[in-house]
Formats: C-alpha cells, sequence, structure tokens
C-alpha cells in the first residue's frame, strides 16, 4: 500500500523532476484536463477533480510519511488537482488552457490568502488544500479573462 501511495502521489514519480516538479506536476495535470474535456462531459470533469483530491489526501499524507516531510517536493498530485480545478468547467481554447497553467503556476507559488494558511491542515489535507485555495482563485482569474477577451481564450 505504501508503494501505491507513493506511484499516485507522485504521479508515477514524475515528481521526481530534478528540475521543477511541481511544474512537471501541473504539466500531469494539464493533460489530464484535456483527456476528460474530450469527453465532452462536466460531470467527468468534476468526478475527476473530486476522485483525484481524495486520492490526494490519502496519498499525499502516506507519502509524506515514507519521505520523512509535511509536503515533499516529489508529491505533486496536488498541482494536478490545483491544474484541473483551474480550468474546471471554464471554456477554455487552447490559449486558455495555456494561460490557466500559468495562472496556476503563479498562484501556487505566491500562495495568496488564505493558502498558505491551509498548508498547516493536517497530513494530505494541507497538501492538497493550499494548491486547491490557489486554484479557486486561478478558476476566478480564467473566468475574468474569458470576460475580457473571450475571442483570446475561449
Amino acid at each position: 500500500m505504501n508503494r501505491l501511495a507513493l506511484v499516485l502521489a507522485t504521479c508515477g514519480y514524475v515528481g521526481y523532476m530534478p528540475i521543477a516538479p511541481g511544474t512537471a506536476g501541473s504539466v500531469v495535470g494539464l493533460a489530464l484536463f484535456a483527456a476528460v474535456r474530450g469527453t465532452g462531459s462536466a460531470v467527468a470533469e468534476v468526478a475527476l477533480v473530486g476522485v483525484l483530491a481524495v486520492i490526494g489526501v490519502w496519498s499525499a499524507s502516506a507519502a509524506g510519511r515514507q519521505l520523512g516531510s509535511l509536503d515533499p517536493a516529489p508529491v505533486v498530485i496536488d498541482e494536478v488537482v490545483g491544474m484541473l480545478l483551474t480550468l474546471l468547467l471554464v471554456p477554455v481554447n487552447v490559449a486558455g488552457a495555456c494561460l490557466g497553467f500559468l495562472v496556476f503556476r503563479v498562484l501556487d507559488v505566491v500562495k495568496p490568502w488564505p493558502a498558505r494558511r491551509l498548508e498547516a491542515l493536517p497530513g494530505g489535507l494541507g497538501v492538497v488544500a493550499d494548491d486547491g485555495m490557489a486554484a479557486v482563485y486561478g478558476n476566478l482569474v480564467m473566468r475574468g479573462a474569458i470576460a475580457l477577451a473571450p475571442g483570446w481564450f475561449a
């Protein structure tokens, strides 16, 4: 079970990229977004975010115990969830998806209030919740960008 948690938390060991593992995890999230958006099902999109958030909390907790850290760098499932949540139900084209990627990465690094405070939640909940909060802001930014420039991003 420990190995499964580590594989899931690191997204198939993508989190072990030597440079920018969080960005690599966000790329995985972007690829999953493209796959689920291709189904045309809003239910599938929402379900994927929910299922991965639950798996993320569990696997990040278990991986953190194995790796001896509350939020180890190789754990990137939180970035996957955050990327998916940033674009959740937002009608974007390829340029909009790329903008969403950049917006999420910036917000994930900056961690606007209360994202940084959510890191203090116990175990994997804190790992996933802070990125989730950054992603909620990202989703709102994307909706604003589309409202301002619909031809560019939607």
